[in-house]
């Protein structure tokens, strides 16, 4: 694969204008611990290869002083685990998602989204239309099970997570949410996903792959930005899926020093999935 150099450059002004990204070892800090080991397709037992959670330390001040995570946390409980459970938005859930989304257009990085799509006719210029835009990609709810109702959403799979019948971990990309669910021990940390043992991840490093529990069921390879703002993330994977009408959107990037491939999933008009996935870090290769 080629290095997608726009998305790149795009991608680094969005970094660089994350203004609420969190600093690893002073507002968090993660303990990678020991590398993952192998677990067959469909299997839920996993070797724990890290004793200690993959956080030692948040600070939830700091997290929760910060609109764009207070509002995103808010968003965080409003959701039913398995697929096939048809969701319901309530008045109050679907108020909560727009204030999400207001307080993330506020932000530099979302400015900068808006305008490098509308620039490229992605989407509509106007404030109000881009907003009601972003909620269709990411709010809007779809059947993910078969003719069981809308049981899914973007939203819900990237930055929540969910089950396929109880049996398998769907989505689940989000750090705070990775944090949240680890400290009410529904998480267990089982160790870094690396290639050939070639390089451990640091402790401050702002994108992680990774292996855990989730309640009774395992998640052999995960990927997550660690510390990011939600803003970021939301901005990142819309860009992604708007530039693509693909089923799925595979995009080699440099971010800061990060390696990557963002992986875009499409649900017809709607995010099914997306997340990062860490080819390399500090510029060494991981195969």
């Amino acid at each position: 694969m080629v290095m997608n150099q726009e998305l790149s450059s795009i991608l680094n002004e969005l970094w660089k204008a994350d203004e609420n990204r969190l600093v690893p070892g002073e507002d968090y800090q993660i303990s990678v611990q020991g590398k993952a080991g192998y677990v067959p397709a469909g299997s839920n037992n996993a070797k724990d290869n890290a004793r200690r959670p993959l956080f030692s330390y948040v600070n939830e001040e700091r997290l929760r002083s910060i609109k764009t995570f207070a509002a995103f946390i808010s968003l965080l409980d409003n959701y039913e685990m398995s697929t096939g459970i048809a969701e319901v938005v309530t008045p109050e859930e679907r108020a909560e998602n727009n204030r999400f989304l207001d307080v993330v257009l506020e932000t530099k990085v979302m400015q900068l989204t808006h305008q490098y799509l509308a620039s490229k006719n992605l989407t509509s210029a106007d404030p109000q239309r881009f907003k009601q835009h972003l909620y269709d990609i990411w709010f809007q709810l779809y059947s993910r099970g078969g003719n069981r109702g809308r049981d899914s959403s973007g939203f819900e799979h990237v930055f929540v997570g969910e089950t396929k019948r109880g049996r398998e971990i769907m989505g689940l990309h989000n750090w705070v949410q990775f944090y949240l669910q680890e400290k009410r021990n529904h998480i267990d940390y089982k160790g870094f996903v690396a290639r050939k043992d070639k390089n451990k991840p640091d402790e401050d490093d702002h994108v992680l792959n990774l292996q855990f529990s989730w309640k009774t069921m395992v998640k052999p390879v995960g990927s997550s930005f660690i510390g990011v703002s939600p803003e970021f993330e939301v901005a990142v994977y819309t860009i992604c899926f708007l530039l693509s009408q693909a089923k799925v959107s595979r995009e080699l990037v440099m971010v800061d020093e990060y390696h990557l491939q963002i992986v875009v999933y499409r649900h017809g008009k709607y995010i099914g999935s997306s997340y990062p996935v860490l080819l390399s870090n500090n510029n060494i290769p991981l195969d």
